[in-house]
């Protein structure tokens, strides 16, 4: 029983480990794209990403906030239904408020255009993402199968 639960953490280590190189990997290649692709030159990205950097930490925590607080919906009660839907409205305003204040901290570095372009491109990264991750999973299926 040990042996298995010392192997259970190490397993569990290792994919938390190999989950935050990935997060920084996949934050990197994005910080690397949008610069790219929005041709900033070095002073404005320098204006830009501790901007946006705190948009994505508040943005995040929110999220967490919610997984936390929205995640046992099987055994509660209308009462405790009720008060997890008004909780939800709340994190949804809140993350309403942060985006209007990128928009508004956006608008003193960028022109409009510039940022529904980049609006643009965060969804293309996404995209590509979401198709980098399928990609890989169908191949590791394949190379299971063989």
């Amino acid at each position: 029983m040990k042996k298995f639960l010392f192997v259970l953490f190490m397993f569990s280590w290792f994919w938390q480990s190999n989950a935050q190189e990935d997060k920084e990997r996949i934050k990197a290649l994005k910080t690397a794209f949008i610069t790219q692709e929005m041709k900033m030159s070095n002073k404005t990205a320098q204006k830009f990403w501790p901007v946006y950097n705190d948009y994505e930490t508040r943005r995040r925590e929110l999220h967490e906030e919610e997984d936390t607080k929205l995640k046992d919906t099987e055994c509660i009660n209308e009462q405790d239904a009720g008060k997890m839907l008004a909780e939800y409205l709340d994190i949804e305003r809140k993350e309403y408020v942060i985006k209007k204040q990128l928009l508004e901290d956006l608008k003193k570095i960028f022109s409009a255009k510039d940022i529904i372009k980049l609006h643009r491109l965060e969804d293309e990264f996404h995209k590509k993402l979401i198709r980098e991750y399928r990609a890989r999973k169908q191949s590791a299926r394949e190379e299971n199968n063989k």
